[in-house]
């Protein structure tokens, strides 16, 4: 509410851009202010940096909409849904953390929007979202809001920017690759409309829950982890997201136990890494004891 108060005090758009960065910047400041003196641990300093940015997010994207609106008018029963994956998914994020998005949209069967210069959908949410990612990354006076990582879409970075709810569900359901359904165990929907943020939560869990072959799904995780070693791998223990025991490793076990018993136990899934070990430990799928240095070493690590 904050967010949007400060940005609906700015009548140009332009002007709302920067709003945007002042309120962002003095929160993260804030945030890291209290990290340092002690009244926040780095778990909870890594949910509010997420909740800035997801705060950020839901105040900008509609108003970006409204804007674009103005030239090309709306698309019927249109709606535009932002889901966070990596850290902000996962609300993880640190202070130097880039945003991992995926933009998913959905409307009636019409053939084109109704303005002045209509578009049709699918050209329509193209420029819409490249205008939302644009009003995230560019350098205006007050500097950039955050950097924006799109990997992780469907096809990655030679897929659409936008892409339909049906055209991601079906490639989730159908296409997208054991390391891919990995990522979207720290996905939500960080920005949208409670109706199309509702299907797609409840699409992905259906998708997260399915049961998958035990033989298939360790050897594909511990494929993914050989490539990722092979290109960043490290001896260096302050690159601690890399070196083996680092923090990709406790990610890749977590989301690895969540894929392999979501099905009988829908619980142990939750986006936060902590959470879902604490889950995973409570559902008795990993032992206690271990669970515990998992907790421990990310604790430290992610510090």
């Amino acid at each position: 509410a904050e967010a949007a108060e400060k940005l609906d005090a700015e009548h140009d758009f332009q002007d709302k851009l920067d709003a945007a960065r002042r309120w962002a910047g003095d929160r993260r400041l804030q945030v890291g202010l209290q990290l340092l003196r002690g009244r926040i641990d780095t778990e909870g300093a890594g949910q509010a940096f997420s909740t800035v940015a997801e705060a950020a997010l839901a105040a900008l994207a509609p108003r970006v909409e409204a804007e674009f609106a103005l030239t090309h008018g709306k698309v019927k029963g249109g709606r535009l849904a932002v889901i966070g994956m990596g850290r902000l998914g996962s609300g993880e994020m640190t202070v130097e953390s880039d945003l991992d998005l995926i933009l998913v949209y959905d409307h009636e069967l019409v053939d084109a929007s109704d303005g002045r210069r209509p578009l049709s959908p699918s050209h329509y949410y193209g420029r819409l979202c490249q205008r939302v990612i644009n009003a995230v990354t560019a350098p205006t006076s007050e500097g950039p809001l955050y950097a924006v990582d799109m990997r992780l879409r469907p096809s990655g970075n030679a897929g659409p920017v936008a892409v339909s709810l049906a055209g991601f569900l079906d490639y989730q359901r159908q296409s997208a690759w054991t390391w891919e359904h990995m990522a979207l165990t720290r996905g939500r929907v960080v920005a949208g409309p409670p109706v199309l943020a509702e299907a797609i939560g409840r699409a992905v869990r259906e998708i997260l829950c399915r049961r998958r072959d035990p033989a298939v799904l360790v050897a594909d995780v511990a494929s993914m982890r050989e490539r990722i070693a092979a290109e960043h791998g490290t001896t260096d223990p302050w690159a601690v997201k890399h070196v083996r025991g680092g923090l990709i490793d406790i990610e890749f076990i977590c989301q690895y136990l969540q894929l392999r018993h979501a099905a009988a136990a829908p619980e142990v899934l939750h986006a936060h890494t902590p959470a879902a070990l604490r889950a995973l430990a409570g559902a008795g799928f990993l032992d206690r004891a271990v669970a515990g240095d998992l907790l421990a070493a990310h604790r430290v690590l992610d510090g």
